[in-house]
């Protein structure tokens, strides 16, 4: 079953397209704000993201910009299909320039957005195969080794690397490597992810100079590539 992400913030709009998605098989998370929806994609990616213009706190082609400026070839390759209540052809060609991979303005037919997403699902590039990894770890997590080279890390530098090995691909926001890391010992995400994860950074380069493993996904959080 095919996990979808709609972002929009009418809750008529988005219960007839829940019923019309659903009843066709799909499964479906719904977010209502772009920070909602921020966070859904850190915590795992969808099939298909649909999404609004018009929302409450901004406009949803700016995470549509941001999903195609991505250094994630996952996210850049997510299918997307935008929803306005503005038709002209400039805001059609503007969703389309910025990434978009269809555009319906509203009002439109359900039935005619989930034969859409059907044919964008169809045409989605398969899933690449994974390559061996280079990391190992050992003696019951407590070790990773780099291509082969056992790491020198620190105790939130072995846990942020455990979370991002856990779910390769996957973007981490920052809220979700503190909370998982650190835990009730969590004061601030101002800098404490983003300093662990250089220093991480460091040490991974320190083995494999032209490796960068970690990505930094603006707006969004971090992933292992």
């Amino acid at each position: 079953m095919a996990e979808l992400l709609l972002l929009e913030d009418d809750p008529a709009i988005a219960q007839t397209l829940r019923f019309a998605l659903e009843r066709e098989g799909f499964a479906l998370r719904h977010c209502a704000w772009l920070h909602e929806a921020r966070a859904a994609l850190a915590e795992r990616l969808p099939a298909l993201l649909i999404l609004d213009v018009g929302l409450p706190d901004g406009n949803g082609l700016d995470l549509c910009r941001e999903i195609r400026a991505s250094g994630s070839a996952a996210l850049q390759q997510l299918p997307l299909i935008v929803l306005s209540a503005r038709s002209e052809e400039f805001d059609r060609v503007l969703g389309l320039e910025l990434g978009a991979d269809d555009y319906l303005a509203k009002p439109f037919s359900p039935r005619e957005l989930v034969a859409r997403v059907r044919a964008l699902l169809r045409r989605a590039p398969a899933a690449p195969q994974p390559a061996a990894s280079p990391f190992v770890i050992e003696a019951e997590g407590s070790r990773i080794r780099f291509h082969g080279q056992l790491l020198d890390l620190t105790r939130r530098e072995l846990g942020l690397l455990k979370r991002l090995l856990a779910a390769p691909e996957r973007i981490h926001s920052r809220e979700v490597l503190l909370d998982a890391v650190w835990g009730s010992e969590a004061d601030s995400i101002d800098r404490t992810v983003d300093t662990h994860i250089k220093t991480l950074r460091a040490k991974l380069r320190a083995v494999r100079p032209e490796t960068e493993l970690i990505r930094t996904h603006r707006g969004l959080g971090y992933s292992l590539e």
